[in-house]
């Protein structure tokens, strides 16, 4: 994931300085109770510019996405398109004036099909009253074609892949004939070869010019893609950079104020814990179908141990067997020198192990709720005033949530806010913190930085070590190849479900990560 090379925009795509503003934003302001999101800031875009917007989570970045989209209203400030001042009230305003947004959570129909999701909202051919299905296929196949679908349009979007997901996003937003079109974390999920075809994409629509708008934590794709970037930093327009002195450092001192490069990785180094002989987890022969075959690991007390390799080598599936959620079809487990055969997760949970899942929006949240109602959701029976009374401490509840939100640096108006309404790197925090107030043996994280900024990312690093320094046992999943080195005593590489390669210390690099995930299956050699 984000691991191939991204090529420069050359001076082929480059947009002309003279082309006109598309949509240009001015002096925008909105503020949620006493959070300032936005305090004036200015964004130009143009037709046919990829244009990248950078900042650290809770900057204003979806804020302003929220407003484009006609999802919330601006306190000050004008936006226009075209020169002409416009309002936009309704997410059918933004789509009727050529805007489209594909998030990093996609917002598709599981059960229609992916045309039905490419001509959603879209007036459709019709015969006698009824929709022609056949004519709509007929003139979506070639958009589709073009932006490399190679799958069935009757496939559900249940059966689809993350990376398939996005190609049916890109579609719709083609069919709509947008002019612009927003990518939030596009790659967060993508495979290397995903990307590429993604990057591919983007260029595309740009040499056929439609604006995008490349919203990212992952400043290479910035640099590779973008002919302008807007940075963004506590609600504040930090910097605005052109294509000719667009670099990393740049980006690192717009985003965080300072001109230090990211060493969240290489920080953890000193504070590697001494390894333990203790076995907190032990895992022997895991099986199930294809994904995982004959898994072998000891993980023990106190030591990070990283899960590498492709998206779809089998980490996500193995960890998912550890803590319940599927069931194995052969091995066996112990922990802390006991079976462990955890039938569902809260087997596992009781057990001492807990899991931060990849899809924190729709596995680790519950959005309309509180902060403090997610952070206290592994922890009730301790709320309670008198068990088994079912009868909770709502001020002991806001206690410990305003205690561990604290701690964890959560930026939000108070615990009573609906954890929807964070930034991804804030909802990222509360999933974990609903961990801290229990007693683990084990915690899983599976892709814990994903769509994370390189502060959050910081901080998120920082609890890892913290929680090993403690005793816990920590198993990372990863598919940012600059993550796992320093983070890690030890990485697992996995290769179409198996164990391929176990590096440790100063050989955990990028470079031995990346050649160890594209071994062949021959190549393999299970722990």
């Amino acid at each position: 994931m984000g691991n191939s090379a991204i090529q420069p925009v050359g001076a082929e795509t480059a947009t002309p300085a003279t082309v006109s503003s598309l949509v240009r934003v001015t002096g925008l302001r909105k503020h949620y109770g006493g959070v300032r999101a936005l305090k004036g800031v200015d964004l130009d875009l143009r037709a046919g510019e990829i244009h990248g917007l950078v900042g650290a989570n809770g900057a204003g970045k979806s804020t302003l996405i929220k407003i484009l989209a006609g999802l919330e209203s601006p306190d000050a400030g004008e936006i226009s398109v075209d020169g002409t001042p416009v309002s936009i009230a309704t997410p059918d305003q933004a789509t009727a004036l050529g805007l489209s947004f594909i998030h990093q959570e996609l917002n598709l129909v599981p059960r229609m099909s992916a045309l039905q999701n490419i001509m959603l909202g879209v007036p459709k051919a019709s015969t006698l009253g009824l929709v022609d299905w056949r004519r709509v296929r007929q003139l979506v196949q070639p958009i589709a074609t073009r932006v490399g679908i190679r799958f069935s349009l009757e496939t559900p979007a249940a059966a689809l892949s993350v990376a398939e997901g996005w190609l049916v996003s890109i579609c719709r937003a083609l069919v709509r004939r947008s002019r612009l079109i927003v990518m939030d974390e596009p790659t967060a999920s993508l495979s290397a070869h995903e990307c590429d075809n993604l990057f591919r994409i983007v260029r595309d629509l740009s040499g056929n010019g439609v604006a995008v708008l490349y919203v990212s934590h992952r400043l290479d794709e910035i640099t590779g893609l973008c002919h302008h970037v807007t940075a963004f930093r506590d609600g504040l327009l930090a910097a605005q950079i052109d294509r000719a002195s667009l670099n990393r450092a740049r980006l690192v001192e717009a985003i965080v104020g300072t001109d230090k490069p990211e060493t969240f990785a290489l920080a953890a180094a000193n504070v590697i814990a001494p390894e333990s002989d203790e076995i907190a987890l032990s895992v022997r022969n895991l099986r199930r179908g294809s994904a995982v075959r004959d898994v072998s690991f000891d993980l023990h007390k106190g030591e990070v141990l990283g899960l590498g390799g492709l998206v779809g080598s089998g980490r996500s599936e193995t960890v998912r067997l550890i803590f319940g959620a599927d069931a194995m079809q052969g091995g066996q487990m112990t922990l802390c020198g006991r079976a462990f055969t955890p039938r569902t997760p809260h087997d596992a949970v009781e057990a001492g192990v807990g899991l931060v899942p990849e899809e924190r929006r729709s596995e680790g949240l519950v959005l309309a709720k509180s902060v403090a109602f997610n952070l206290s959701l592994t922890s009730l029976l301790g709320l309670h005033v008198a068990p088994p009374l079912p009868l909770m401490s709502m001020r002991r509840r806001d206690k410990q949530a305003q205690e561990m939100s604290q701690r964890l640096l959560i930026k939000m108006p108070n615990v009573a806010t609906p954890v929807g309404r964070l930034s991804g790197g804030n909802q990222q925090k509360v999933v974990i913190g609903k961990w801290l107030s229990r007693s683990l043996r084990v915690l899983i994280l599976d892709e814990p930085s994903r769509g994370v900024d390189i502060g959050a990312r910081q901080e998120i690093h920082r609890i890892i070590r913290e929680l090993a320094t403690q005793g816990v046992s920590i198993i990372v999943i990863s598919s940012e190849t600059e993550e796992l080195p320093g983070l890690c005593d030890r990485v697992l590489v996995m290769v179409e479900g198996r164990i391929a390669t176990e590096l440790r210390g100063a050989a955990i690099t990028r470079e031995a990560l990346v050649q160890a995930s594209y071994l062949s299956t021959e190549e393999s050699q299970p722990s």
